[in-house]
C-alpha cells in the first residue's frame, strides 16, 4: 500500500469511526422499564414489592369449587381459536391458570402493564415498537425455557391459524424478530396505535415444541402444556374441570404473583340448569357463586345456611364500563337495513315495566354503549367532540349533534299506546304498514317476522312481554332457545335475525373496537361485529381512539363514536348492574382492600 493510499484509508477510517460515534450520540436511548402505563405513569415503582390489592402473606392451601352453567359443557381445551366451547378458566386475557403472558394487568389501574415473562420492555416515545426482554428463570411447566423463538413462534401461530379477533388486534405489527435468545422486538407500521405495546404484552406465549408436532386449528381434548400458575390436574368432558396449583411455579415470588393463586385446587363443575345450580350451592356441592339474575338474587338466596351465616350473601362495588347488553339487530338482514325500522322497534321494550315486575327495581337502563363509566356521551358534545363530528356532518344522522340519546320510555304500567302509536308513525315513514293485522312492506308486500335467538331460558321471561308488544306493531317474532354450542356455530356466521348481546368494555378502549365495528370485520366470520356495521365514519371515529395521545382526547374521541352508535339505532338498550352479586361460603377469606376493576377472586384464600 502506497503512502498516499494509507493515508486515504486511515481517513476513511476516521470518518466512519466519528459517524458511528455521533449515530450513538443522536441516538435515542430507550431505558428498560418494569411497566408500561396507556396514559402517564404506572401507580407502581420498579421497586414495588405485591399490589396494594393483595394480602402478600396469605396462606396456600385449600380448594375453590365454581359451578359453570352451560348446556352443553365444553368440547375444548384450546382457548385460542374459533372452533368447540373451551374449558372454564382457560380464558387467555387478564387471567389465565394454564398460561402466563408476557405482561400482567394490574387491576386498580385503568390499564396498565407489569412484567412477567418479560422481564423488563423498552419502548420509545412514539411507541413504533416494543422490545421484551425475557426473565432468565421463565419456564413451561416441564421445565424447558421461554425464549424468544417461543414468543414469535405463538404471534404467528394465532394471527395465522387464531380466533379471527388475533390478526386484527395485531394488524399493526409489521415485524417481528429476536434480537437475542430472550429478547423480541416487534416494530409496528404505524406509531399512531398507542395501545398496541399494551396488548402485546398481554399475549400469552405458547411453547413451540408442544404446539409443532400438533394441529392447533382443530378441538382437543389433550391436557396442554402451559406455564402459568396452574397445571390441569383432570377434566371430566363437559362435566368438570380441576386445576391443581404447580408448587414449583418460575414466578410464584415476582411481585405482580405474590398474594394471588393461593389455593391448591380449583375445580369447575358444570350444570345445565340455573336453578339445579343455585340449589348445589346450598347443599355444598360447591363454594362460590356470582347471580346474573335480579329475580334469582332477589328470592332465590334464602335458607337457614344463609340465616347461620354459614352462606354469605354479598353485594361487592363494580367500577368497570359495564358496556352495552341489548337486542342486537343483524342489518344484514333486509328488514333491518333501515335505521327508522330499528328505532321503531325499540318502542315495544318496556323496560320500566320489565325492570319492576320482573326484576325487583335491581337495574339500570343502559344509555351508551360505554356505560358506567367517563367515556359514555351523558351530554350534549363538547367543542372538541363537534371539533371532531363536525367533518361527517352529512354522513350523520342530524341528533348526533344537537340531541341526547335517551331510549324510549313508558310509566311502567304495562300501558304502552303512546309508544305504539309513535313506533307506527316511523314505520309508515319507512314504508310499512298493518294490513290484516301484519305489519306490511308497501312496495314488497313483505311481512315482518324474525326470530331472536337465546342461549339460556332465563332470558325468556324478558324476551316473551317484548314479543306481545311487537305482536301489537303487527309483527310475529318466534322465539328460539338452543344449545350453547350450535348458538356459538350460528352467531360465528351470522345465522340470526336479532340476538341478545354484551359488547363488554374495558376503562381504556382501543383496538378491539375494530372488532366490535369497523367495516372490515363485518363479513369475517367469527367476528364480534355482528351487528353488520358497514361505515365509514365509525372506521374513521375507532382510528382516531386508537391513536388518542392522551386520556383527554381518547375520551373525546370514544364519547364521540358512543353517539354515533347509538343515533344509529343498532341496538335496543337493555339494563346494567353496577355491582357483583355473590353468596359463598363462609371458608374463605379476602384481603382488606378489594381491587377497584376485578372481584379479584385470584386474591382470595382459604382459612386455616
Amino acid at each position: 500500500m502506497t503512502e498516499t493510499h494509507l493515508t486515504k484509508h486511515i481517513i476513511h477510517l476516521t470518518l466512519v469511526f466519528f459517524a458511528f460515534i455521533s449515530n450513538l450520540t443522536n441516538a435515542e436511548i430507550i431505558p428498560k422499564t418494569h411497566a408500561i402505563a396507556m396514559h402517564g405513569s404506572a401507580k407502581y415503582s420498579a421497586e414495588f414489592k405485591h399490589f396494594d390489592y393483595v394480602n402478600p402473606a396469605a396462606p396456600k392451601g385449600g380448594e375453590l369449587r365454581l359451578p359453570v352453567v352451560s348446556g352443553s359443557g365444553f368440547d375444548s381445551l384450546n382457548p385460542f381459536i374459533i372452533k368447540g366451547v373451551p374449558a372454564a378458566g382457560m380464558t387467555y386475557l387478564r387471567q389465565s391458570y394454564l398460561y402466563d403472558s408476557l405482561g400482567v394487568h394490574a387491576d386498580d389501574e385503568p390499564f396498565s402493564i407489569y412484567g412477567l415473562i418479560a422481564e423488563s420492555m423498552e419502548i420509545p416515545d412514539d411507541r413504533s415498537f416494543i422490545t421484551f426482554n425475557l426473565h432468565p428463570q421463565a419456564r413451561f411447566q416441564d421445565g424447558q425455557p421461554i425464549t424468544a423463538e417461543d414468543v414469535i413462534y405463538t404471534f404467528e401461530l394465532l394471527t395465522q391459524q387464531g380466533h379471527p379477533l388475533f390478526s386484527n388486534y395485531y394488524k399493526d405489527v409489521a415485524k417481528v424478530e429476536a434480537l437475542n435468545s430472550h429478547s423480541v422486538k416487534f416494530s409496528f407500521s404505524t406509531n399512531k396505535n398507542k395501545e398496541l405495546p399494551l396488548i402485546l404484552a398481554e399475549m400469552p406465549v405458547l411453547p413451540k415444541h408442544f404446539w409443532q408436532q400438533r394441529d392447533f386449528s382443530k378441538t382437543s381434548l389433550e391436557i396442554p402444556l402451559g406455564s402459568g400458575p396452574y397445571h390441569i390436574e383432570s377434566i371430566d368432558p363437559g362435566r368438570s374441570i380441576v386445576y391443581a396449583r404447580n408448587p414449583d411455579y418460575w414466578a410464584k415470588d415476582l411481585p405482580v404473583n405474590k398474594g394471588r393463586y393461593n389455593f391448591d385446587r380449583i375445580k369447575f363443575d358444570y350444570y345445565r340448569d340455573e336453578n339445579v345450580a343455585i340449589e348445589a350451592l346450598k347443599s355444598g356441592e360447591y363454594d362460590l357463586r356470582a347471580e346474573n339474575s335480579a329475580k334469582n338474587w332477589a328470592s332465590a338466596y334464602t335458607g337457614p345456611q344463609f340465616d347461620s351465616g354459614q352462606l354469605i350473601k354479598v353485594e361487592l362495588p363494580d367500577h368497570n364500563p359495564t358496556g352495552m347488553q341489548a337486542f342486537t339487530y343483524n342489518t344484514r338482514r333486509s328488514i333491518f337495513k333501515d335505521p327508522k325500522v330499528r328505532e321503531a322497534l325499540a318502542y315495544a321494550f318496556d323496560f320500566e315495566w320489565t325492570n319492576q315486575n320482573i326484576f325487583y327495581g335491581a337495574y339500570t337502563r343502559t344509555h351508551s354503549y360505554f356505560s358506567n363509566s367517563d367515556l359514555a356521551a351523558t351530554e350534549l358534545p363538547s367543542p372538541a367532540e363537534l371539533a371532531i363530528l363536525e367533518p361527517y356532518k352529512a354522513q350523520l344522522p342530524p341528533e348526533v349533534f344537537t340531541t341526547l340519546y335517551q331510549p324510549p320510555t313508558t310509566k311502567g304500567d304495562g300501558n304502552i299506546r303512546s309508544n305504539i302509536r309513535h313506533a307506527l308513525d316511523l314505520l309508515k315513514q319507512a314504508g310499512w304498514q298493518i294490513k290484516n293485522n301484519k305489519l306490511t312492506h308497501l312496495k314488497t308486500g313483505q311481512e315482518m317476522a324474525f326470530e331472536i335467538l337465546l342461549v339460556s331460558p332465563t332470558f325468556e321471561r324478558v324476551v316473551l312481554p317484548f314479543k306481545k308488544n311487537l305482536a301489537r306493531l303487527g309483527i310475529d317474532l318466534t322465539v328460539s332457545t338452543i344449545d350453547p354450542q350450535q348458538y356459538i356455530n350460528r352467531i360465528n356466521e351470522f345465522n340470526f335475525d336479532m340476538v341478545i348481546s354484551v359488547f363488554a368494555q374495558s376503562n381504556s378502549p382501543g383496538n378491539e373496537q375494530r372488532d366490535f365495528w369497523s367495516s372490515t370485520e363485518a363479513d369475517r366470520p367469527g367476528s364480534r361485529n355482528i351487528i353488520g356495521i358497514k361505515d365509514p365514519v365509525v372506521d374513521a371515529l375507532i382510528e382516531q381512539i386508537i391513536s388518542a395521545p392522551d386520556r383527554e382526547a381518547l375520551v373525546t374521541r370514544t364519547r364521540a363514536l358512543d353517539r354515533v352508535l347509538l343515533w344509529s339505532h343498532y341496538v335496543i338498550p337493555q339494563f346494567h348492574s353496577r355491582s357483583y352479586r355473590i353468596a359463598y361460603w363462609n371458608k374463605f377469606e379476602r384481603p382488606q382492600v378489594m381491587p377497584k376493576y376485578s372481584l379479584g377472586i385470584d386474591t382470595w384464600w382459604a382459612k386455616p
